[in-house]
Order: C-alpha cells, then sequence, then structure tokens
C-alpha cells in the first residue's frame, strides 16, 4: 500500500491518506501515534534538522493531553515542518499548519491533510538525482527593444 521513494540517499515513504487515517481508527489510534513519529522522523531526516525530535512530538500527544495545550502545539508544529519541507523540496507551499490543527479536532482529518501533502512533496522529489536541487524558476530574458 506504502510506495517508497529514495531521495537524497533517504527512503520515505508515500501511503495512502485515507488509509492511513482509516488504520488509525481501525485500531484505535496506535497506528496514528506510530504515523505521527514517522512523519516527523521523515522530517527530521529530509530538512536535515536534528532539533526535531519525533518521540517528544509523539509524547506531547499521549500523556500531554493531560495538560491540553502540548498536542495542538505538536500538530501546528508538524505542519510548520511540512511547510518547511515543501519549501525545500521546490514546490509551493500549500499546506496550512492552522488547517492542520483544526482538522485534528474533527476524527483526526489532520492525517489525510498531512499525509496528502507529504505525498505532493515525494512526488516532486521521485526521480530527482541526489545532487539535483531545486531551484526557482530563471525569470525570461527580455530582448533589448529595437534601435530607433
Amino acid at each position: 500500500m506504502a510506495e517508497i521513494v529514495t531521495v537524497e540517499g533517504e527512503q520515505y515513504k508515500k501511503r495512502s491518506p485515507f488509509g492511513t487515517w482509516g488504520l488509525g481508527i481501525i485500531t484505535l489510534g496506535i497506528y496514528g501515534l506510530v504515523w505521527y513519529y514517522k512523519i516527523n522522523d521523515e522530517a527530521r531526516r529530509y530538512l536535515k534538522d536534528q532539533s526535531i525530535k519525533p518521540a517528544i512530538a509523539v509524547l506531547a500527544l499521549i500523556p500531554g493531553f493531560l495538560v491540553i495545550v502540548p498536542p495542538f502545539v505538536s500538530i501546528y508544529r508538524t505542519g510548520g515542518r511540512i511547510e518547511r519541507m515543501e519549501g525545500k523540496a521546490g514546490i509551493a507551499r500549500s499546506v496550512e499548519p492552522v488547517l492542520g490543527l483544526i482538522a485534528s479536532l474533527f476524527y483526526a482529518l489532520h492525517v489525510p491533510y498531512y499525509q496528502s501533502h507529504l505525498n505532493g512533496i515525494w512526488n516532486a522529489r521521485a526521480g530527482q538525482p541526489a545532487a539535483m536541487q531545486p531551484t526557482a524558476p530563471e525569470a525570461p530574458t527580455v530582448p533589448p527593444p529595437p534601435p530607433g
């Protein structure tokens, strides 16, 4: 069900957005926590940002719900990481961490929302050589005006 994509020598998974969400529902949230750890680990590896701690992100969800605020902060920050990943991949930054946060209030719908954006990143980067970094498109050259 998941497709492995290699980017810059690292392997990432393209998962079915609603399949991932459904597995989280069927397993009473256990797979959702595993998925959350994995996407934060993918963000850490892709962004090469060792300050991202996937285990801390998951802990903000499990015991963090007792304090109410930590899960919402963690979900928002994960959306921000995905936004940074979109920028690094050279695609339009279309994920909105606030929408992910709001979607999390409705049957954990942030899962398909975030996963679909991650799949867009992996689609954009699939098949690109490791040395090839996305760049901004060059502005078209304008010919000089004709002599008058």
